[in-house]
């Protein structure tokens, strides 16, 4: 339809429908055009009243800020026509939701009520986002499938993407809501979750709500082509509408073509709604010091909700004094629902650290090394994490494995997945994008959705690129939205070195991730823990990242009887791998295996070691650590990765905090030099830790 205010547009760069006055398209569908009279008055007066909400919402919050109640606001007054219209067609409780921080007035068209929003914005103990952990505008209600919301711009989409296989998967018709503001489209994650939802012709709706800024930065500044519609055209597959923002029965009728395409299994959607931002970027933004006056006065003059009552009030649909009741209606609503959430009370400081993890029973029944059978055939541990994920997959069907080369018959580059898509299908066992933030960023959306993803990053080297969703996705998942979500997955990592690997196949991460709350970490040193701490992460309720030391997949020193079936060890839990009187040596992984091989030189010297293998370095077992401290009085701590600041630097610590009267030397520690990890074999010796060094390490220490 004409925009009556298309001269307007002309004396502002960024208002919203300058030349979108019509829709554009390409998709295998026509936009049907809708009118007022498409429509039934009662859903044209709810949804006004929806958008009213919204702005009324945003005007009494920025309100209450003023008053120093709350300390941030994020508004979405001018979008509302846009997620009005997605929200009339989406069906909250089977769709699926991943939220931007504008999104307010269609989480309102879910079902979110005026009283929760205030209670976010006051982080009341009562909010149902996140019980006050979270800033306000992050969306997260699990009963109406709103997926818990980072503020991480882009950190919505690989999710999206995850969501939309699961959906593929269990073979509902049920689609994904993923939006963003046009800045967020200069993130590599959103041409990532293109490709993939693309490739799989995933029922994502990718909702562009371009405002025409990324909070000072202007879209010409920021997108090439000006538009994100421009940017998805080289994605074969994937359907691209661009509309009018502003007008909610132009939006309505894209967002009813998009949803029907979508649900009848034909693939995603990239809806570009072009709007306009009536507000600067967020409470702690002045848009007077970027945007020229004209510019904003063209914007206001495409208000929205004032299009949309003028244009029920000329459709004879509504009379003008109709509409200022239900605006008066809103305020009244808005105001017993602010001074409401004022009396309700503050979250208990007492709470400030619960649901970093799970905190119930697991209800397992766990194992140790007396169950193993000794004349069971031996083992190496790789093929053991094969026989865990053979026996796990089997036992439960939601498991799903993926990442890069895991499918077919390689199963690998190291042959960990080997046989999985011939025994359980190429829809349980699949080849990822080569893109390490798809895989782990997917993985949340299977999780969420009731799946529990086995992933593989190929080598810990190539993991960084999903370090946004593994700090700020997956590990805080379940305490930002206060208990609600969770994403249990297992992400498996080969790492480690003295495979002549250097720079990028031979690093060592558990440092970096052990100081991430709500990740969980294992580094077995043995085939059977290998498959016992495994089988136990797949039916854990929190992430796992398992480490995997390449040189021990093979290695005769790690091999084991065969565990059975249902082997189970659990996390938080060290073994003693040598018992000793004289000194103790705290290890994990490889470095096990030379402290063993150190403890069985000095044995000839007369000096007795004991050797503690940690197994998971989060949980720590500090417990079975002292005790051995406290019986030999010294203590030596071993491993690969860089001494400055390694993981066994925070041992060390606790060692020197819990038992130092116990000591009768101070606390030593063998470890990798600081420098990256060089190819040659005569440099990576160097920088290694060797058993010689341990051994003379241990010598001194012990005559301390």
């Amino acid at each position: 339809m004409p925009n009556p205010n298309s001269h307007l547009a002309d004396a502002a760069a960024h208002a919203a429908t300058d030349a979108v006055s019509t829709p554009q398209y390409e998709a295998p569908f026509d936009l049907e055009p809708r009118t007022p009279h498409d429509f039934s008055p009662d859903t044209l007066r709810q949804v006004l009243r929806t958008m009213m909400l919204s702005r009324r919402l945003d005007e009494k919050m920025m309100t209450l800020l003023k008053q120093g109640k709350g300390h941030f606001h994020i508004g979405a007054s001018g979008h509302e026509a846009a997620q009005a219209a997605v929200g009339l067609h989406a069906q909250p409780g089977h769709d699926w939701f991943a939220m931007y921080y504008r999104d307010l007035c269609i989480t309102l068209s879910l079902g979110m009520r005026p009283e929760d929003a205030f209670l976010a914005h006051l982080a009341k103990a009562n909010d149902p986002h996140s019980g006050g952990r979270q800033m306000p505008e992050h969306f997260g209600l699990r009963d109406l499938n709103v997926m818990t919301t980072s503020s991480s711009v882009g950190a919505q989409f690989m999710p999206a993407v995850g969501f939309g296989l699961a959906i593929q998967q269990r073979g509902d018709d049920a689609f994904v809501y993923a939006s963003c503001g046009d800045g967020a489209t200069s993130q590599g994650d959103f041409h990532e979750a293109l490709n993939w939802a693309t490739r799989a012709q995933a029922p994502v709706l990718f909702m562009v709500q371009d405002n025409k800024y990324a909070i000072s930065v202007p879209v010409e500044e920021q997108t090439a082509g000006g538009t994100a519609y421009k940017l998805a055209a080289g994605y074969d597959g994937l359907s691209r509408i661009r509309v009018d923002g502003t007008d909610f029965f132009e939006m309505a009728s894209a967002a009813e073509a998009a949803i029907t395409h979508m649900r009848n299994g034909g693939g995603p959607v990239c809806l570009v709604a072009d709007v306009v931002r009536l507000l600067p970027h967020s409470s702690s933004d002045d848009h007077t010091k970027y945007r020229p006056d004209d510019e904003l006065e063209a914007d206001r003059a495409i208000d929205p909700i004032e299009r949309m009552r003028n244009t029920l009030i000329e459709a004879n649909l509504f009379a003008s004094e109709e509409l200022d009741a239900l605006h008066d209606d809103v305020h009244q609503q808005v105001e017993d629902a602010a001074k409401w959430a004022q009396e309700q009370p503050d979250p208990d400081p007492a709470t400030a650290t619960e649901h970093v993890f799970f905190e119930g029973d697991l209800g397992l029944s766990y194992n140790d090394e007396s169950d193993l059978d000794s004349d069971a055939d031996p083992i190496v541990m790789v093929d053991a994490i094969n026989r865990a994920l053979k026996e796990e997959m089997a036992r439960n069907e939601k498991i799903v494995v993926y990442g890069e080369d895991v499918a077919g018959n390689k199963g690998g580059v190291f042959t960990a997945t080997k046989d999985l898509t011939r025994l359980y299908g190429e829809d349980r066992c699949f080849n990822a994008p080569l893109a390490e933030a798809s895989i782990i960023g997917s993985a949340v959306g299977w999780a969420a959705s009731g799946y529990r993803p086995v992933i593989e990053i190929q080598f810990a080297d190539y993991i960084w690129p999903g370090m946004q969703h593994l700090r700020n996705q997956v590990a805080p998942f379940r305490y930002r939205s206060n208990n609600t979500w969770s994403c249990p997955m297992v992400i498996r990592v080969p790492c480690g070195g003295y495979i002549h690997g250097g720079l990028c196949h031979s690093q060592n991460i558990e440092s970096i991730f052990g100081h991430t709350p709500g990740l969980k970490i294992a580094m077995p040193s043995t085939a059977a823990d290998a498959k016992g701490l495994l089988t136990t992460a797949m039916r854990m309720e929190d992430p796992v990242m398992f480490l995997e030391h390449k040189a021990l997949y093979r290695a005769a020193a790690a091999r084991t009887p065969t565990p059975p079936e249902e082997y189970l060890l659990p996390f938080g839990q060290a073994r003693v791998a040598h018992e000793g009187t004289d000194l103790s040596i705290i290890t994990y992984g490889m470095m096990v295996h030379k402290a063993n091989n150190a403890a069985r030189e000095l044995a000839k010297e007369g000096i007795s070691v004991e050797v503690i293998d940690l197994r998971t370095m989060v949980p720590l077992d500090t417990d079975t650590i002292l005790e051995s401290v406290s019986k030999t009085n010294r203590a030596l701590v071993l491993y690969e990765d860089h001494e400055f600041i390694g993981y066994g630097a925070e041992v060390s610590a606790q060692i020197a905090d819990l038992a130092f009267k116990q000591l009768d030397a101070p606390v030593r520690r063998v470890a990798g030099a600081f420098s990256p990890i060089p190819f040659a074999h005569s440099l990576e010796r160097e920088v290694l830790p060797s058993d010689d060094d341990v051994i003379e390490a241990a010598r001194e220490l012990a005559a301390f």
